[in-house]
């Protein structure tokens, strides 16, 4: 095959030579020249280069093989998939979040795609005696424990963490301004406060491993520093503290800057050196058993001026996470709000093995919470925010529903600001502006028109969420409980979401 694929390069080579002489015009001696260059590269892949086979075996014809395998998403998405099939978010999910922050059209024609017999299909179930939506609440939650002074009046929709440096600086602007005429908040994601983050939109100001913001380094070592943390803490756009413990993408590493991303700018926000791969360290080092931990969390609540301050993490060793709340309860002193991150979450860069292996799936980690906070009589003092891939409002409902005070929403929000899931997030090379610090590419998301679609999405998933409340009868929000959603079985039997993460409670009870 090599030889045949040689032979008619150089015939075409040859007669575009046998046209230039006899027909010497531009056009011709353009064509001269791409078929010379083919001809050279042909040379270079069967003769010269040594890496790769099948370049040998199929000079020039093999490079395909690349192009289409750098195009694969992209084509997936536009041409193959189909409306439900996509991953990680399907192309039906996907439009709902344009139409919602565009105000387009977000109606379906012709009924639903979905095969509702299939094993796993869930729904809701209506009332003959609907509300009116209008007057639906419920929408708005008071986060802070007796621990707390400054209690904050959140939305149950936020932007989850996602930090400058992963995101670009007019993602994170656009972000923020959004939060600010919505009335949401914006979590900062571990990589500090920067200039884009104050917008004036309210801010939950993220502490992670890595302390950026909050820290310095020490030997090479970043550690937790008061005075640095006190800075940002006591802002006034900063209404909550996140001490990150985990995260759902990769539960128990550490978060992970690619080099490419590290610029100057980001480099000094983080006091870290810049264009180096920046791992966050996969523990805390302010803490290293819970008695620390809860001393850690009313220090940073008294340098915080009495926020509300919050824990995150994706659910790992049930035992350890219920060992944690009950020294939470011996203690009398604990977070004001625990943010549960499901083991399917993730926006930016991460080892397959830990986004695909380990990790809590939200609904079993999110339910675990609820119940050991139940138990140890905390429910009312602490909080739940959820995260884990929660794009329309009947993925709201049932995170609220199963316990969940709050929703944390990533990707949803970064598909608002224009994301095409083109799954180029760790390369510094996202298409649209969201996930990359390449000036050009940056430029493309223009701040004065995304926002107002941030805005638009956060409002509109609200209206969707009190109109499906109303269609179930109930007059709040907080009226939804887990018996009111319900999920079809392998045998085919419809069961609720209370029976399947709350059945071996109540017979204990019993």
């Amino acid at each position: 095959m090599r030889d045949t694929i040689l032979s008619v390069i150089v015939v075409i080579n040859i007669l575009c030579g046998v046209l230039v002489y006899f027909m010497p015009d531009m056009g011709n001696y353009i064509l001269l020249t791409v078929a010379s260059a083919v001809t050279l590269l042909a040379i270079y892949d069967a003769f010269i280069q040594k890496k790769h086979s099948l370049m040998r075996a199929f000079p020039v014809i093999a490079r395909l093989r690349w192009v289409f395998e750098e195009e694969r998403e992209k084509i997936q998405q536009y041409f193959i998939e189909d409306d439900l099939s996509g991953k990680p978010i399907n192309r039906e999910k996907r439009s709902i979040v344009y139409q919602r922050s565009k105000k387009e059209i977000e109606t379906v024609p012709f009924g639903t795609q979905h095969n509702v017999y299939a094993k796993g299909y869930e729904f809701v179930k209506h009332s003959l005696f609907p509300k009116d939506h209008h007057h639906i609440n419920g929408e708005r939650v008071l986060i802070g424990s007796d621990k707390c002074t400054q209690k904050y009046d959140s939305s149950i929709i936020n932007i989850s963490a996602m930090s400058f440096g992963s995101l670009s600086k007019n993602a994170i602007m656009a972000l923020n301004q959004g939060a600010k005429m919505g009335g949401f908040a914006h979590n900062t994601g571990e990589g500090g406060i920067s200039p884009y983050h104050l917008q004036g939109g309210d801010l939950i100001f993220q502490v992670g491993t890595g302390y950026f913001g909050a820290g310095k380094s020490v030997n090479g070592k970043r550690v937790f520093d008061a005075e640095v943390f006190k800075r940002n803490a006591v802002r006034e756009e900063v209404k909550m503290v996140e001490i990150k413990l985990s995260q759902g993408a990769k539960p128990g590493h550490g978060g992970i800057l690619p080099a490419k991303k590290n610029t100057k700018e980001i480099a000094e926000i983080r006091s870290v050196e810049p264009f180096t791969r920046v791992d966050s360290p996969p523990g805390h080092d302010a803490f290293s058993n819970f008695d620390e931990m809860v001393a850690f969390i009313q220090q940073v609540r008294e340098l915080s001026g009495g926020k509300p301050i919050g824990i995150k993490f994706c659910v790992g060793d049930n035992d350890e996470i219920e060992a944690m709340i009950k020294a939470f309860a011996d203690a009398n002193n604990y977070p004001d709000y625990i943010a549960v991150d499901g083991g399917e979450g993730g926006t930016g860069s991460a080892p397959l093995e830990f986004s695909n292996y380990i990790g809590t799936p939200l609904l079993e980690g999110l339910s675990f919470v609820n119940k050991m906070l139940k138990k140890y009589g905390l429910k009312d003092q602490i909080k739940i925010i959820a995260s884990g891939k929660a794009i329309d409002a009947f993925d709201v409902i049932k995170y609220l529903a199963l316990g969940a005070d709050a929703i944390g929403m990533a990707r949803s929000f970064m598909l608002s600001l224009g994301c095409i899931q083109a799954r180029e997030c760790n390369l510094d090379t996202c298409p649209v502006g969201v996930a990359t610090q390449e000036k050009d590419l940056v430029k493309a998301l223009v701040v004065k028109y995304k926002n107002i679609r941030v805005k638009n999405y956060h409002n509109k998933t609200i209206s969707a969420i009190k109109e499906m409340v109303a269609a179930m009868g109930k007059d709040s929000i907080e009226d939804v409980e887990p018996k009111h959603i319900f999920r079809r079985n392998r045998a085919g039997e419809i069961t609720s979401l209370d029976e399947i993460y709350y059945a071996k409670e109540k017979v204990l009870v019993s």
